[in-house]
């Protein structure tokens, strides 16, 4: 049965989040909040979580997992990010947007899209997700909490542990969040192409 937090929205609590990164450093699968509803986590360096998440997700291998990142400065040992997108990155984040690129020889190649060799990039804007991150001290693997058949991403903690408690290690509770998932924009191939809209606002890219 996984670990339930109520950690604080606006001051998270530092034991709650050191427990979690505890959690994740063992394999764990944790769900934690974000700026667009919930999200599944773990380390990306660690097969078996990642299956977990997969199968949690029932996730196909042209899914592009995403990794979280604290800052736009960790993005350069994981993705292929030429000038133009950079400044476009600096622009919409912190923010509920997913970013396509080619990945590096960082990325362990199970976690890439399997024909294009792609992998999603992420900058929250949660203070809970900031906390996490700056706590873990790395990206983390990370893909939107969308169930199986299921439209939207989970935004309710309390049915989230009424799905999972017995499939993940930690869920965070830290508010009951939107219903939309990211703003999926792919800059693989160097153009700006919209894949998914979701929380974050298109006019951005305008």
């Amino acid at each position: 049965m996984s670990q339930f937090f109520y950690v604080h929205e606006v001051n998270p609590q530092a034991r709650l989040i050191s427990q979690t990164v505890s959690i994740l450093k063992n394999g764990g699968v944790i769900v934690y909040p974000t700026d667009s509803g919930y999200a599944l986590g773990c380390m990306i360096g660690d097969k078996g979580a990642t299956e977990r998440i997969a199968r949690i997700r029932n996730i196909q291998y042209d899914h592009n997992f995403t990794l979280m990142c604290l800052e736009l400065s960790e993005l350069s040992s994981y993705a292929r990010v030429d000038n133009q997108a950079y400044r476009l990155l600096k622009h919409c984040t912190p923010g509920p947007f997913t970013f396509i690129f080619k990945g590096t020889k960082e990325v362990p190649k199970r976690l890439l899209n399997d024909k294009r060799k792609t992998i999603g990039i992420r900058v929250p804007d949660n203070v809970i997700a900031r906390e996490l991150l700056q706590a873990l001290g790395e990206p983390m693997l990370s893909t939107s909490l969308i169930m199986p058949g299921e439209e939207f991403t989970e935004s309710d903690p309390e049915t989230i542990r009424d799905r999972l408690e017995h499939q993940v290690d930690a869920i965070l509770h830290g508010g009951y969040l939107g219903e939309n998932p990211t703003t999926v924009v792919d800059l693989s191939e160097g153009e700006v192409e919209i894949v998914r809209q979701g929380a974050g606002d298109l006019n951005r890219f305008l």
